[in-house]
């Protein structure tokens, strides 16, 4: 009797306080009390669903491979990086949202981790902890794209080559693991052509903290070669020509 609350002690008495005045069968007294019962266990179990899957949560956390403190991941509609995994929430310090690319952003958010149940979970630095990323560079049609995809192929190799024997080692245990595609590591330069441009695109993987330093890397040491060579290489961009009207000869005829 301890474990009952005050509320379903006066309400199971009324129910028998009411039953002294009605013709009610005993039988109907004792359904009515068990109906009560059920609502109220009802009701328990629907407010704390929640706190529930929380703690499944965290113990499906706990016991598998979805993340660990240190990595980087999107959990409820939150990227970042984990910073502490409690029974019932997730501590996540930002990155994204205002701030472009991966950086943190500075608060620190606290995620249920019922979501794991609710949302796919973007683990960035699980079993592979480098990620692709590519950069797409246009030139004008007319410039000398033999020479623009080597420039573009050298300035990959030097930039993100460091990468590649690492990232090579743990694609191969994923590869194992998981038995997907055994994808190229080495950084790749391809070229569409469009009404507009040719656009190459340049392919590779990098540490998933540094994606934006590796980009910037990457653009300005293109830039700077590309600057050697003005008559055969030019950026290409948008460009809008304002056509002016044609004069308008307006006659009104008198009538």
């Amino acid at each position: 009797m301890s474990g009952i609350m005050p509320e379903s002690i006066s309400l199971f008495s009324a129910i028998l306080l009411a039953s002294s005045f009605l013709p009610l069968s005993s039988a109907t007294v004792l359904a009515a009390s068990r109906s009560y019962s059920g609502l109220q266990a009802r009701g328990v179990a629907f407010a704390l669903q929640e706190v529930i899957a929380s703690i499944a949560g965290w113990t499906a956390v706990a016991f598998s491979s979805f993340y660990k403190i240190g990595d980087r991941v999107q959990l409820g509609g939150i990227k970042g990086d984990v910073i502490d995994s409690g029974i019932l929430r997730t501590t996540i310090m930002e990155c994204g949202e205002w701030v472009k690319s991966d950086l943190y952003t500075g608060r620190i958010v606290r995620v249920a981790n019922s979501f794991v149940f609710k949302e796919p979970v973007y683990n960035y630095s699980g079993d592979f902890p480098f990620l692709w990323d590519e950069i797409a560079i246009p030139i004008k049609h007319g410039s000398d794209s033999g020479l623009a995809r080597k420039i573009l192929q050298a300035i990959a190799e030097e930039t993100v080559g460091a990468y590649a024997a690492s990232a090579k080692e743990s694609w191969g245990r994923m590869v194992s693991k998981y038995r997907i595609e055994d994808a190229k590591i080495d950084p790749a330069v391809t070229l569409v052509v469009t009404d507009n441009w040719l656009e190459f695109s340049v392919r590779y993987a990098v540490d998933y903290k540094n994606r934006r330093s590796t980009k910037d890397a990457l653009f300005t040491g293109i830039l700077e070669e590309f600057a050697k060579y003005p008559d055969k290489i030019a950026i290409a961009s948008t460009t809008v020509h304002l056509v002016d009207a044609p004069t308008l000869d307006v006659r009104i005829s008198e009538q």
